[in-house]
């Protein structure tokens, strides 16, 4: 077990609003963490700060053995598995699907006029077949479904054997057969010996896959929680948090939460 993630009192403050307030933070290759929030809580921006695409205003960030600021973010992100819908508004709607996932070889959203070995593209395909997705890898990114985009994104996050992988809000509208089937692809693989380090955003415990080990809870950009997803995700703090009397329950590993 290794740390790949470490934040020391991480603050984000952007025109004089702080986004985020001295988060302190670590995550270890064996960890699955999932953050939960209200809406401004500060989850996407503590994930862009994750994924090395923003430097904290104060504070240390240490990705994968690096301190942002004393790195080249160019050489450490292709070390990290990142999907999230601003991500796939960047892919061009008229690249293939294979080739979306095969460009994460060079951390590029186009194909372009890159040179790839055979292994990369026999990879690719490999990635493509273990989320249910070959049966598309000649279609256009931009005719699919949601649901199907959300999974060739994660199928592309995955492509380099990453160090560390994060997932923002990657079941937020799916419809529920969709939905259920991505949470049980998500649990295979965190489940799996060879995943890295994982950390998921969320608006909602009933999108947590099973075999997520810990929860981090932010508030008005602070965190309110974190720690062994069963002794975070429980109904006192999650209310505190929400503001709302909420009763939390967890059957065979899924959560659910309504107002009591």
């Amino acid at each position: 077990m290794t740390t790949v993630l470490e934040l020391t009192d991480v603050s984000i403050v952007r025109n004089g609003n702080r986004i985020l307030d001295q988060i302190s933070w670590t995550v270890d290759s064996d960890d699955r963490w999932v953050i939960l929030g209200p809406n401004g809580a500060g989850k996407t921006t503590l994930l862009q700060v994750a994924a090395a695409f923003m430097h904290p205003s104060s504070g240390t960030a240490q990705i994968l053995d690096e301190t942002m600021g004393r790195v080249d973010v160019f050489e450490l992100r292709p070390r990290i598995g990142f999907a999230s819908t601003a991500m796939a508004k960047r892919v061009p709607a008229e690249e293939k699907v294979v080739d979306v996932v095969l460009t994460a070889a060079y951390s590029v959203t186009g194909r372009w006029h890159e040179d790839y070995e055979t292994l990369d593209l026999d990879r690719a395909k490999q990635v493509l077949a273990e989320w249910k997705l070959s049966h598309l890898e000649d279609r256009r990114f931009g005719d699919l479904s949601d649901g199907e985009q959300k999974r060739v994104q994660i199928a592309r996050s995955v492509m380099t054997d990453p160090e560390l992988l994060l997932l923002d809000e990657p079941a937020a509208s799916l419809d529920l057969g969709a939905r259920e089937e991505l949470l049980q692809l998500l649990s295979g693989y965190a489940n799996a010996p060879y995943a890295p380090g994982i950390v998921m955003v969320t608006h909602h415990v009933e999108e947590i896959p099973r075999g997520f080990t810990h929860a981090l809870l932010l508030k008005e950009g602070r965190a309110a929680a974190a720690g062994p997803i069963e002794e975070v995700l429980v109904s006192e703090t999650l209310s505190d948090v929400f503001g709302l009397d909420l009763a939390v329950t967890n059957q065979d590993g899924r959560y659910a939460a309504r107002a009591a």
